[in-house]
């Protein structure tokens, strides 16, 4: 479970990035829960912009995070940021800040 901090991080690191995936007009199909999977085990945080259900995207965000086992790290406009940490430590690209204990 990501804190605001970690979501405020994730948030500025995904600035730069460009959409890999966009939901059409076929919604959420097993296809595109597939490919945005895919594009986290390869990048860890991805953009995911919504063409068409753009007044869903809120609940489709939470649902393709659910699906894919990752966290929603931001919605800005019609884009959700994702994110999920890689299973291997050594493929790790993305390091949260440090939490205080």
């Amino acid at each position: 479970m990501l804190k605001g901090s970690d979501r405020r991080h994730l948030r500025g690191l995904a600035h730069q990035l460009k959409p890999v995936v966009q939901v059409g007009k076929q919604g959420l199909i097993e296809n595109l829960i597939t490919t945005v999977s895919q594009a986290l085990d390869a990048h860890e945080l991805i953009k995911v912009k919504f063409v068409d259900h753009k007044q869903q995207r809120e609940e489709l965000s939470r649902e393709i995070a659910t699906r894919t086992q990752s966290e929603l790290a931001g919605l800005v406009g019609n884009i959700a940021i994702l994110y999920r940490q890689h299973s291997d430590a050594e493929k790790r690209k993305i390091r949260l800040p440090q939490r205080e204990h």
